[in-house]
């Protein structure tokens, strides 16, 4: 059977700590302290002649706009489902497993240089389907577009109003209050830089993705970023010139929750679940659950 959950003194409200990992994880965040001083890189482009082909049957079906971002948040979402163990975090120099897949992004309201830039986050569920993605997704931008006030502008509106030297003592105080897990829920939930990742299409822009650097502020650890699709002639198998479809990735991981092999084999379902989006039609058959 299954160990059970039971929340305990030192959990925080993100997530529950993880005791039983080995001394020398449990020393690397007071040697490494910083998330953008323990950074690594990776980038891999992917061939989704097939997915997109996938993508342009279910928009006729009745999901129109599904798409490269739907696609890249359900994959990570049912990776997490597959290696929990990659939405992890570091708060207050401890490792904690995170409640949930909180996935942020960051928006305009619209597609004009002079255009507001805001942030939503979405909370999703490691059973998830690529079909729950599109409607969550779906009705957080709908709001953005309908021009409502997210919890992340009302918190920077009341923090922007405070003179710089008032808001440079405030944020220092916020992050101690972190550090301690006594940031009021309210901010916690309005916070761009408390998730499980960011992920951001840059092919909507038509520019290929940039290596994005992570937050020192907050607890997120990883950062993904896309870019647009590319053709590219190719021989196939029997030596015949084929065209096909690329999506180039890069991601940004705090290496300090996981092993190596660990996030190996987690890019590796990245991968598969990319290009193979009709595995992600239904939940998962069995969610991984992280250490305890």
């Amino acid at each position: 059977m299954a160990a059970q959950y039971k929340k305990r003194f030192g959990d925080r409200r993100e997530g529950r700590r993880l005791r039983s990992l080995s001394p020398f994880f449990q020393m690397v965040p007071f040697i490494m302290k910083w998330t953008n001083d323990s950074c690594n890189y990776f980038e891999d482009s992917v061939e989704i002649t097939e997915a997109d082909r996938w993508l342009r049957e279910k928009r006729k079906e009745g999901y129109p706009g599904l798409g490269s971002l739907h696609l890249f948040i359900a994959a990570y979402v049912r990776t997490v489902a597959m290696r929990p163990g990659v939405n992890r975090f570091i708060s207050g120099q401890r490792l904690y497993a995170r409640r949930n897949i909180e996935i942020i992004m960051a928006i305009k309201r619209s597609l004009s240089t002079d255009a507001e830039e805001t942030s939503i986050k979405v909370e999703f569920e490691p059973t998830d389907t690529i079909f729950d993605v599109y409607h969550k997704l779906g009705a957080a931008v709908d709001a953005v577009k309908a021009n409502e006030a997210t919890d992340t502008d009302d918190a920077a509106a009341m923090l922007t109003k405070m003179p710089r030297l008032l808001l440079k003592f405030v944020v220092w105080f916020m992050n101690m209050l972190d550090y301690f897990d006594k940031l009021p829920k309210s901010l916690l939930k309005a916070s761009p830089f408390h998730g499980s990742i960011v992920i951001t299409d840059l092919g909507s822009l038509g520019i290929p993705p940039v290596f994005h650097h992570i937050y020192n502020f907050g607890n997120i650890p990883n950062f993904l970023a896309f870019g647009a699709k590319r053709k590219a002639v190719e021989l196939d198998k029997n030596g015949k010139l084929v065209e096909r479809k690329y999506i180039d990735y890069r991601l940004t991981l705090d290496e300090r929750p996981c092993d190596g092999l660990y996030f190996a084999t987690a890019l590796k379902y990245l991968k598969y679940y990319l290009r193979n989006p009709a595995q992600m039609e239904l939940p998962p058959e069995r969610v991984e659950q992280d250490v305890f």
